[in-house]
């Protein structure tokens, strides 16, 4: 027997009929002798709908009031799957984050988790009841409903497994495991048995999709066995764990587990800063101060005494930095700032990466060979991310697919 905790996003409990088939693979875990923890996102799409309510409300709605607002969501889900499980003859019990209680900061909207008390979810798991959750939610010390943020779901589920000590924690996606690569890019991509949480920690911040990248850390942190699967369809999924592991298997730690992308990102360049000290702070600071990240950073050496400086970020964020640049630009006396909005970040990771040289040769030269011009290049243990022209995405990533023979 085990103590599993399944996750079950939105699009799994999108109307009555999916969460009765969420019902049926609980109890068939609960049929072979284990312990189930059930942790639900709201319906797909009621988030957006209950945040278009509150904004005919008011223009920027109270981070609060909008916290009380959005936990409705997975109350409604974690009430009916209890039903449908009570209805098919499994004892099953719903608790929201402030009936556990999962305790967090006063954060609003992207609160992080102080404690989790397992005692009432244990006592219930002891009577033999399935005992489900509501993802994404949390309270603080003075009693107030939060949020933990966008795949704040994800990030729940792990916590209760550390919490509970559980042998698993599951997550159940619209895909059934981590690829090598976007399928839709590389229809020859390969789902991956097993990632170490390093690489998929690696792979999420910089553009998989699959997991919340605060789960993984989570995950990570309290070596909790972590594993993706689909809800659609039956298969083993991936698991991510320790490195470890995979020595404890017949499985041999590939050179590169993977190719993640990011489309949205931006290339800004200040030419012709004085060269001295403290320039570097002199034009990261303002951005920093209005909050906005930064991502590759490179400073070259100018002429005549002055250094060009260039760094990425979101795209979202670039019209606000180019503003910041400009004032900047002014006061320091640099030459020219530019913008440009039509690069992508293109990243592969493996811990094999540590014990294997020649990588990053491969690596340029299978993007020479595609005529693929490289603009910027950050590294780090088990990692190499390059910058690209965004036309160039698809054939960048479907050459360095095939060079490290990911498709076998």
């Amino acid at each position: 027997m085990a103590l599993i905790v399944q996750k079950f996003g939105g699009t799994s409990v999108g109307n009555v009929e999916r969460i009765q088939n969420v019902a049926k693979k609980v109890a068939q875990f609960v049929d072979e002798g284990h312990q189930v923890v059930v942790v639900l996102s709201a319906m797909s799409g009621e988030t957006n709908r209950l945040t278009m309510m509150a904004k005919e409300m008011q223009t920027r709605p109270c981070k609060r009031e909008m916290d009380v607002l959005l936990t409705t969501g997975e109350q409604v889900t974690i009430a009916l799957l209890s039903m449908a499980l009570q209805q098919k003859g499994y004892p099953a019990i719903s608790y929201t984050g402030w009936q556990i209680p999962l305790t967090t900061d006063s954060s609003h909207s992207k609160a992080r988790i102080e404690k989790i008390d397992g005692d009432k979810m244990l006592d219930q798991l002891g009577q033999g009841k399935v005992v489900v959750v509501a993802g994404f939610q949390g309270i603080n010390i003075k009693g107030d409903i939060t949020t933990l943020g966008r795949g704040g779901s994800d990030t729940t589920a792990v916590a209760l497994a550390a919490a509970l000590n559980a042998d698993e924690c599951q997550i159940y996606t619209d895909v059934d495991g981590v690829y090598t690569t976007d399928p839709r890019v590389v229809p020859e991509a390969k789902r991956l048995d097993m990632v170490t949480y390093d690489e998929m920690l690696e792979l999420a911040s910089l553009g998989a999709k699959v997991l919340q990248i605060r789960s993984v850390e989570f995950a990570s942190k309290y070596k909790v066995p972590l594993r993706v699967l689909s809800s659609l369809k039956e298969g083993g999924g991936t698991l991510i764990t320790t490195e470890d592991n995979f020595k404890d298997t017949e499985m041999e730690q590939p050179l590169i587990s993977g190719i993640a992308f990011s489309r949205d990102e931006a290339k800004l360049m200040i030419l012709g800063v004085p060269d001295k000290p403290g320039v570097a702070y002199q034009i990261l600071g303002p951005i920093s101060d209005a909050n906005l990240e930064i991502d590759m950073i490179i400073q070259n050496q100018g002429i005549e005494g002055t250094t060009d400086f260039t760094f990425t970020m979101s795209r979202a964020d670039a019209e606000m930095a180019l503003e910041i640049l400009q004032s900047t630009a002014n006061h320091l006396g640099a030459r020219e700032v530019t913008m440009d909005d039509t690069i992508v970040k293109i990243s592969m990771v493996g811990v094999g990466m540590k014990s294997h040289a020649g990588i990053a040769s491969t690596m340029f030269k299978t993007l020479a060979d595609n005529e693929i011009n490289i603009q910027m290049i950050g590294t780090t243990e088990i990692k190499i991310s390059v910058v690209v022209e965004e036309g160039h995405l698809d054939l960048a990533v479907q050459s360095l697919h095939t060079a490290f023979e990911l498709d076998k």
